[in-house]
């Protein structure tokens, strides 16, 4: 079946991955999230479609344990608790950034079809992964 929709989910790849992170023991997941994030993350050459699928899976699954993260997709994320991975926020995002620069597959496959709407799905991620700066109020008075 392949790709049926731009969510981080919508994909057999990413619904794999999802199976073979609840057959992993309970300490093992949060390795397997951060191997999957910095296998993307750290390809030089081409960034295969595949790879691309599982980080995107794997950064929405980060993302939904972040403040206005969304849950993961209830049939094809994965079934049992998924570790805290917050501590892997800046991979994520090093991954994201990967997938969405050339040369990507993933990125190429998208932009034949509906490539805005993937791409704000991963926008989405990446803005709920990025740190929020907090601006503090200034007083006017100078120093």
């Amino acid at each position: 079946m392949g790709t049926w929709d731009v969510g981080p989910f919508d994909n057999d790849t990413a619904a794999d991955r999802c199976g073979n992170l609840d057959d992993a023991s309970p300490d093992a997941r949060r390795g397997l999230a951060r191997d999957t994030l910095a296998r993307a993350a750290d390809t030089a050459d081409r960034l295969d479609a595949d790879i691309g699928d599982e980080a995107v899976a794997a950064a929405a699954l980060l993302a939904a344990q972040c403040p206005g993260g969304e849950p993961a997709h209830p049939h094809y994320g994965p079934k049992l608790p998924v570790p805290d991975l917050t501590g892997l926020r800046a991979l994520a995002l090093r991954s994201l950034d990967r997938v969405l620069t050339e040369p990507s597959e993933l990125l190429e496959l998208w932009a034949e079809s509906d490539g805005d709407s993937w791409h704000a799905t991963v926008n989405g991620l990446r803005s709920t992964l990025a740190p929020h700066v907090i601006r503090l109020p200034t007083t006017g008075r100078s120093r």
